[in-house]
């Protein structure tokens, strides 16, 4: 956006400079009588409106006047900002400009209050953004995420250098309340500095698929970072030691608590949660959800499901096996969601129906490249009744029987639902 010069416009006219001056001005209204002089807006409304604006037209907009260049510096315009650094070559994302990074940790970095990093995989994008970590000394953060669009990019990085830059906000941030780290470098060290200073503030951590943390670090955390609401890792960092911390009587109620199980290679073993450790965490937080998401070979889920669990959200992401989603129906009581990306060839008629029957609070259901009877299916559906809120189910899942085609079996869903339902053409999930 430039800034359009009045004598700019009556040069180019052919009657010359003079005249062409004088018959604009008589015929350009008078923009203040209208109330439209943009000059004049206030500065909340115009601070309102930047907020809106990409960060480049925010960058040409300062340009237009002088009230607009002090609301583009005003400090509440900065205290949420997400940088994205991306290489040209690898990525389609638009990236945030160099100058305009310089001119941010320039002038306001220490009014940033809520800040994320958007990367693609290439180590150059995560390089770049621990070096402006490593500038952030005169701010104090509230949120910090770092979002890798693809894999590896921070994990690349030597550990050292990545650490070294996440401590300066740690050791500065003295309120830091929400951390997402995924798929970084991240270490038990690091996690301490971490809680030394904002022990008392941290409610949200999210951190999956940290391979250099240990237990004994998150166990760090849930012992001194009472206020914490929110966590997220991955299941070799869950134990018994830190679900009985997140329930002692200092800690606060845990709202949400996300696992993933991830198998790197087949074969792989895993330990197993004690029943009473689990209980611990009902009654000291009876409203929690407990997410989980497992990538296991149907070898692997052994460990799994043998004891009540109070999983409330539950994912599939590779083919499980009928005994898996039998246990399933038996001991997770509390279960809300179920999405089951693959299965197999042997329906699931006797599994959906014992899930029916013991899940008395399932809402959304999800089945991909699986088998049920469409009698089953209807069965199903009329023992959950109404409190089917979401039902994302592939055409290809249901089996005709002697009861209902394809044609039929969406009218007696329907009825049941108390809505119009037809099977997904494509996964929704």
């Amino acid at each position: 956006m430039k800034r359009v010069k009045g004598d700019e416009d009556c040069s180019s006219s052919s009657e010359g400079p003079t005249e062409s001056c004088k018959k604009a001005r008589k015929l350009q209204p008078n923009l203040c009588e209208f109330g439209f002089d943009w000059a004049l807006l206030p500065q909340e409304i115009l601070l309102n409106i930047f907020q809106f604006l990409p960060l480049l037209d925010r960058a040409y907009a300062s340009q237009v006047c002088r009230g607009w260049n002090q609301a583009f510096h005003m400090p509440e315009l900065w205290r949420c900002f997400e940088f994205e650094l991306n290489q040209p070559a690898s990525s389609y994302l638009k990236a945030t400009h160099p100058d305009l990074i310089k001119q941010i940790i320039k002038r306001h970095s220490n009014h940033l209050q809520y800040v994320s990093f958007k990367v693609d995989s290439s180590m150059e994008s995560a390089e770049a953004a621990c070096d402006i970590l490593s500038q952030l000394v005169n701010c104090s953060l509230k949120t910090l995420g770092l979002i890798s669009t693809a894999r590896p990019s921070f994990m690349e990085l030597p550990k050292s250098h990545f650490i070294s830059a996440l401590t300066v906000v740690f050791v500065n941030s003295k309120s830091l309340s929400s951390l997402k780290i995924d798929d970084t470098p991240v270490d038990d060290q690091s996690l301490k500095v971490l809680v030394a200073n904002n022990s008392d503030t941290l409610r949200m951590l999210k951190m999956s698929s940290c391979p250099h943390v240990s237990p004994a670090g998150i166990l760090c955390v849930a012992d001194q970072c009472h206020g914490l609401r929110e966590l997220a890792l991955n299941y070799h960092l869950l134990s018994d030691e830190l679900l009985l911390a997140l329930s002692s009587e200092k800690h606060v109620h845990l709202e949400h608590l996300r696992i993933d199980v991830v198998s790197e290679n087949p074969g792989q073993h895993f330990h197993t949660i004690k029943k009473s450790s689990w209980d611990a965490m009902v009654r000291h937080s009876p409203k929690f959800n407990l997410v989980m998401y497992f990538f296991l070979y149907e070898d692997e889920f052994g460990p799994f499901f043998k004891e009540e669990v109070p999983i409330t959200h539950l994912y599939f992401g590779r083919s499980v096996s009928k005994d898996v989603l039998g246990r399933v129906g038996l001991h997770c009581p509390r279960l809300v969601e179920l999405v089951v990306c693959a299965n197999g060839l042997r329906p699931l008629d006797e599994e959906l129906i014992r899930i029916a029957k013991r899940c008395t609070q399932l809402s959304a259901i999800g089945l991909g490249e699986c088998e049920v009877s469409c009698s089953a299916f209807v069965e199903f559906v009329k023992m959950c009744g109404r409190r089917l809120s979401q039902l994302s189910i592939m055409e290809e899942v249901l089996i005709p029987d002697h009861k209902y085609n394809l044609d039929e079996i969406h009218w007696e869903v329907s009825k049941h639902l108390g809505r119009v339902w037809f099977p997904d053409m494509m996964p929704t999930w």
